[in-house]
């Protein structure tokens, strides 16, 4: 019997799984700086996660506000803006995606 036992980590999780739950990332913007960093903020989680996809960028005005952004840049995941208006972090990206597919 040992004195200490042994902690199991918690392992992570598969990337596969969100690769299902998660259909498309996109970035919303008209081309300023700030949405061009959020696309590659948004590029750069999706390669951390594993996912095979690829970040759509979209700077047409009439697709912008049919998703109810009227802040640039935006964020949409699973066709559904999860943020507007405000430059995400590479893992604020990365837990906004967890959260929706997981």
């Amino acid at each position: 019997m040992s004195l200490f036992a042994t902690v199991k980590k918690k392992e992570a999780e598969p990337k596969e799984k969100l690769c299902g739950k998660i259909e498309n990332v996109k970035v919303l913007g008209l081309g300023c700086a700030t949405c061009h960093k959020q696309l590659e903020n948004a590029q750069k989680a999706v390669k951390n996660l594993g996912l095979d996809l690829e970040v759509e960028y979209i700077t047409d005005l009439e697709k912008i506000t049919a998703y109810g952004v009227m802040a640039m840049p935006g964020l949409v995941v699973n066709d559904k803006a999860v943020s507007a208006g405000k430059l995400l972090s590479e893992s604020d990206v990365e837990n906004l995606i967890k959260k929706i597919g997981g």
